[in-house]
């Protein structure tokens, strides 16, 4: 019967709808400082998750936390589906030391995601996974990590975090979820159910090695913290005046002009001192930031502004053998900022977000308004 009372951390819990956090993770090493902050990147995961599935599904998507966990990640394949297969994507951490992370759903998860990714419904699935589904799947976990990473960068305030060296396959029988670390590595995971109307629910797992996760949670920590004050320096505090030995009185007196009256004796004489106005020389202009001075007559002139992922070359053969779900490798990097063009005319360098349930552009480089301007024409 004592068995079955709740702790005060899992009554507080209750009361303020956050996901209970396991005995595991309780007793873990992340701090309860960590738990908060790594509680926010929980659920800028979920949100990603819903976000991008919601905007490939065309319909609601319920996304959240359903528990966060500290264990051994020898345990994850009965945690994950311990009757079936799942797809294993595994990733590192470019901007975090490339530290690894996985995501793991069951196979049939993977097949609705890749469905929708697709043009599908999510609902008329094979048997099992054939390639096609696992790269659309792959490319849907892309999608849902770029944008949680996008966003918890921002609470990096500068510090980017993005993903390279992405890879998915299937996994069955025993498994690790972070391949080249021993079976009782401590990983910190995240649950997130994810519900499709009309389709149905699957969970996804976000891991991460406990020391990445404490390495994550303190430089969040850092990066909002409010900046120490200056220490206020004191007033330089006035030094008593030593006193000189005597001179003789003409020590004291400095040469004067011819004909002018001498001071009387025992008083200093102040030095003539020749004031003048500083000089400098002019600075020069940048000729090229000009502006026209008539700018003001087009600023209501509508443009066009397009954003360009990247670009690649192709055959006539090779663009006519395309179908539903296939795959266009583009010549820009994973994580590279994407062209922000103006009537065709580079303006600027950004990043996409999700905003909602729309694609939008932080900018984060831009050219400077002469260079924009010439680029215009004007």
């Amino acid at each position: 019967m004592v068995d079955e009372l709740l702790s005060q951390d899992e009554i507080d819990a209750l009361l303020s709808g956050a996901p209970a956090v396991s005995a595991d993770a309780a007793g873990g090493d992340l701090s309860p400082e960590d738990q908060d902050v790594l509680g926010e990147v929980a659920g800028i995961f979920a949100n990603a998750a819903g976000n991008v599935v919601g905007m490939l599904a065309g319909r609601g998507v319920a996304a959240s936390v359903a528990g966060m966990e500290t264990f051994p990640q020898r345990e994850m394949p009965e945690r994950a589906d311990g009757t079936g297969r799942v797809f294993l994507y595994t990733l590192a951490c470019d901007g975090l030391e490339n530290a690894p992370a996985a995501i793991v759903l069951s196979e049939r998860g993977a097949m609705s995601l890749a469905d929708l990714m697709m043009g599908g419904d999510g609902k008329e699935l094979p048997a099992e996974a054939n390639d096609l589904y696992l790269s659309a799947s792959q490319e849907g976990l892309s999608q849902v990590i770029g944008s949680a990473f996008t966003n918890v960068s921002g609470l990096l305030k500068g510090q980017r975090l993005v993903p390279s060296g992405a890879s998915g396959a299937l996994k069955e029988g025993s498994w690790l979820p972070l391949e080249g670390r021993g079976p009782e590595e401590m990983v910190w995971g995240v649950k997130t159910a994810v519900d499709v109307s009309d389709v149905g629910a699957f969970d996804l797992w976000l891991l991460l090695p406990v020391s990445v996760a404490q390495l994550l949670a303190k430089r969040i920590q850092e990066a909002l913290a409010p900046p120490a004050p200056e220490p206020s320096r004191a007033a330089p505090q006035p030094q008593a005046a030593t006193p000189q030995p005597s001179r003789p009185a003409a020590a004291a007196v400095s040469p004067s002009p011819v004909g002018a009256p001498l001071p009387p004796r025992g008083i200093p004489v102040t030095p003539q001192v020749d004031v003048r106005p500083a000089e400098f020389m002019p600075l020069q202009q940048d000729l090229g930031a000009s502006v026209p001075a008539n700018l003001e007559l087009i600023l209501d002139i509508p443009v066009r502004v397009t954003v360009e992922l990247g670009r690649t070359r192709k055959t006539i053969g090779e663009v006519l053998n395309m179908t539903p779900g296939s795959v266009v490798e583009l010549e820009k990097m994973a994580g590279e900022p994407v062209d922000v063009l103006v009537n065709g005319k580079l303006m600027a360098r950004g990043e996409v977000v999700v905003i909602d349930e729309s694609f939008g552009v932080r900018i984060t480089e831009i050219v400077s308004r002469a260079e924009r301007i010439r680029s215009m024409g004007i």
